[in-house]
């Protein structure tokens, strides 16, 4: 008997636009750019980039009013309810819940575990806490354990591990070193490749 289904997605770069780029463009600060594409340790980038915040003096209602303009990448809203037609899905990410909810309600508000940010009356981010370490990997080896046949879709280090514990993990358009670091791992460059490998791994009807 087949196992029922669950699909982990990553958010930013898979589903949503990187939401600390958009903010780097609109205030201008360069520094904000670096991602988990190119920087594995989220928690320093994190401590990094709450540094530039403070030092720039940005609250979370700017950063807000940047994720507001914000929009699903293209696609990405017909291929999450494509999805949630056929299996379980669960958006597993690094950002924080306040970021995340303008996004969510343009997806129809999927699943979502991620992380929370201390915020004071001024709107100042005084520090970021995760959930736990390496939440998205022990979040997929949980549904495992729950009998749960298990998919994945990443973009950077930080769902590596994530896709290394899923049934069957993908890369969904990475930057050009990742699938030369991790070359176990399928690349798909479309929500329609993305699909058909879904589609392929876990016995979906088209």
């Amino acid at each position: 008997m087949q196992k029922p289904v669950i699909a982990c997605l990553d958010l930013e770069g898979v589903l949503v636009p990187e939401i600390w780029v958009n903010v780097a463009h609109t205030t201008g600060i360069e520094e904000l750019k670096i991602t988990t594409r190119e920087m594995p340790d989220y928690d320093k980038l994190m401590k990094r980039r709450l540094a530039i915040l403070e030092q720039h003096g940005i609250t979370i209602a700017e950063i807000q009013s940047v994720i507001e303009k914000m929009g699903p990448l293209e696609g990405a809203p017909a291929f999450v309810a494509w999805l949630r037609e056929r299996c379980q899905v669960i958006i597993l990410s690094d950002t924080f819940y306040q970021f995340a909810l303008p996004l969510m309600r343009q997806l129809d508000f999927p699943t979502l575990f991620c992380n929370q940010l201390e915020i004071d009356d001024r709107g100042k981010i005084l520090a970021h806490h995760m959930r736990m370490p390496n939440q998205k990997k022990h979040s997929v080896a949980a549904f495992k354990s729950l009998n749960f046949f298990t998919m994945a879709a990443g973009d950077a280090y930080n769902d590596t591990a994530m896709l290394g514990e899923a049934d069957a993990g993908f890369f969904f358009r990475p930057p050009d070193h990742l699938p030369k670091e991790f070359p176990q791992f399928p690349v798909t460059q479309t929500y329609g490749e993305l699909q058909i490998q879904f589609s392929r791994a876990g016995h979906l009807r088209p």
